[in-house]
């Protein structure tokens, strides 16, 4: 497709995997391995208040699933990153806010002691830490959100029934990102969730241009306008909740699941695949980044199976036709707050 040609697909058969080249040469597989939803133990006393706050108030949507509500056996996600790895995923997404990175840096080391990957192989993604990680450097390093919180020491402080966020340039953020590059503690940097208007000012200030933005991304979400406009930048999508997070409890009462779309599975059946490998192979085909999670061994395996079938340009327009601009983390509680990324259009 024009896109694979515009970026530079490159097909890696032993890893199940094709990467695309970003703006600055370095080169990302089109579908990585999501962490997020998995919490690796107890919950402390700030946690549990979170998520008490995320219940009164619709706080984050997906980003605090029932996973979040519930314990994770210890070793459960770095088993799902073990899995992950051995069925061929080389990109790892993670985040310090999803309060697992211990476990998924320690399942990350765990496969390369013993010797299925190396260090180079991976791309690893996060939004804070190299610490918890236990590792050196970052294949990508994001801003996660486009606001700032009010430094507190609470994650998600909240004032008067809102979030406590700071009016802080995002410029001056990105300038920090940039002495990250420059210092080797990552190779890459990007940001997440930002708007058109954002992006431009961040691109019109910035060094070294964020190479991807991360947003959430599916299709009831698709995106158009923005994968257009990032496109014309050079900055690639990664789409988060690629599946649409069917089932969360913090989606609004009668949120649609899209794995029961009728069309996807009209598509499923015809090319003997499950409704998520129809959603995940769209999503690279009009040229995202999807990152799937589950902890669950046979869908990491599904997931990556995607990559013997493409989707006609008669079945992507088919895929398009069921857009809703259905978003499920729309961070309600900084509407209206400085620099909150979903008062416009796109």
């Amino acid at each position: 497709m024009a896109w694979e040609k515009a970026v530079g697909l490159v097909v890696t058969m032993a890893t199940k995997a094709t990467l695309i080249t970003l703006n600055n040469g370095k080169k990302i597989p089109v579908l990585g391995f999501g962490t997020w939803q998995v919490f690796e133990n107890e919950f402390d006393s700030y946690a549990l208040w979170w998520t008490k706050m995320f219940l009164f108030s619709q706080f984050l949507c997906n980003s605090v699933s029932s996973s979040y509500c519930r314990k994770s056996e210890p070793g459960v996600v770095k088993k799902a990153v073990e899995d992950a790895i051995d069925a061929g995923y080389r990109h790892i997404d993670g985040a310090h806010i999803y309060g697992n990175e211990k476990e998924v840096g320690a399942g990350i080391r765990n496969k390369i002691a013993e010797g299925i990957v190396k260090r180079e192989d991976l791309f690893i993604t996060s939004k804070n830490t190299l610490a918890d990680l236990g590792l050196d450097y970052l294949d990508l390093y994001l801003i996660h959100w486009p606001f700032a919180f009010r430094d507190n020491g609470g994650q998600f402080p909240m004032k008067d029934g809102k979030a406590d966020v700071l009016d802080v340039d995002v410029t001056e953020t990105w300038k920090g990102m940039e002495e990250c590059v420059k210092l080797g503690f990552a190779k890459s940097i990007g940001i997440s969730n930002f708007n058109s208007e954002q992006i431009k000012k961040v691109v019109n200030s910035a060094t070294i241009k964020p190479v991807t933005n991360q947003v959430e991304c599916h299709p009831y979400l698709n995106q158009k306008k923005l994968r257009e406009f990032c496109k014309q930048h050079n900055i690639v999508i990664t789409a988060y909740s690629p599946l649409g997070n069917p089932g969360s409890k913090f989606n609004a009462p009668g949120t649609p699941n899209i794995l029961q779309d009728t069309k996807l599975n009209e598509l499923a059946k015809k090319h003997g695949k499950s409704v998520a490998q129809i959603i995940l192979r769209y999503l690279i085909d009009i040229g995202t980044v999807p990152i799937p999670k589950s902890v669950t061994k046979t869908r990491i395996e599904e997931n990556i199976n995607v990559f013997d079938f493409k989707l006609s340009p008669e079945e992507l327009a088919y895929v398009d036709s069921i857009d809703r601009n259905l978003r499920t983390c729309a961070f309600d509680t900084v509407k209206g707050l400085p620099n909150y990324p979903f008062a416009i259009d796109y």
